[in-house]
């Protein structure tokens, strides 16, 4: 056993594990986030992602031992804040929840890949790395968020909500 301590939605935790312990069993099994959930658990589906010190990652790959003194924030982390709360509400607004089992990690992808691109991290389709993170366009959505699927095709909602978020907080 590994004695594993993080940081999980602003509680610090101490978890004893079995070093092969992946972050999204951790969390499902050993402290009962289930918003988190379990789809491909091969890092294909992203319905794993959670944000771990602000980044994105697929918990189903990432061993939990690895985040010994960092900051993971679930979906359920994710409902205590306000800053997710427009983003929850445009998926709403935007039926971009149908079956849901995607939403989790929809949500905390979408509330990474909004800062990665705030912080002016480009994508694969960034057209000028040079000028800035600039507005979100469609195509940079859809790119951003490729690495989460959705099963019952929510795309054009999702990437709508998402939208009108950025544009949203790029007004501000």
């Amino acid at each position: 056993m590994v004695e594993v301590r993080i940081q999980v939605n602003g509680v610090a935790t101490t978890l004893d594990l079995q070093p092969q312990v992946s972050l999204l069993d951790a969390l499902r099994e050993h402290l009962g986030l289930t918003g988190t959930k379990k789809g491909c658990d091969q890092g294909a589906c992203g319905a794993c992602t959670v944000l771990a010190d602000g980044e994105r990652i697929n918990s189903c790959l990432a061993l939990a031992v690895q985040y010994t003194g960092r900051e993971i924030t679930t979906v359920e982390g994710l409902a205590a804040g306000e800053n997710a709360r427009p983003l929850r509400e445009a998926f709403i607004e935007h039926d971009g929840f149908q079956c849901g089992y995607c939403t989790s990690g929809q949500l905390c992808s979408a509330v990474g890949m909004l800062a990665e691109h705030a912080a002016g991290a480009p994508s694969a389709v960034t057209e000028h790395l040079a000028a800035g993170p600039g507005e979100l366009s469609e195509a940079e959505i859809r790119e951003r968020m490729s690495g989460n699927l959705c099963r019952c095709g929510a795309y054009n909602g999702i990437v709508t909500a998402i939208r009108q978020v950025a544009t949203a907080e790029a007004v501000r």
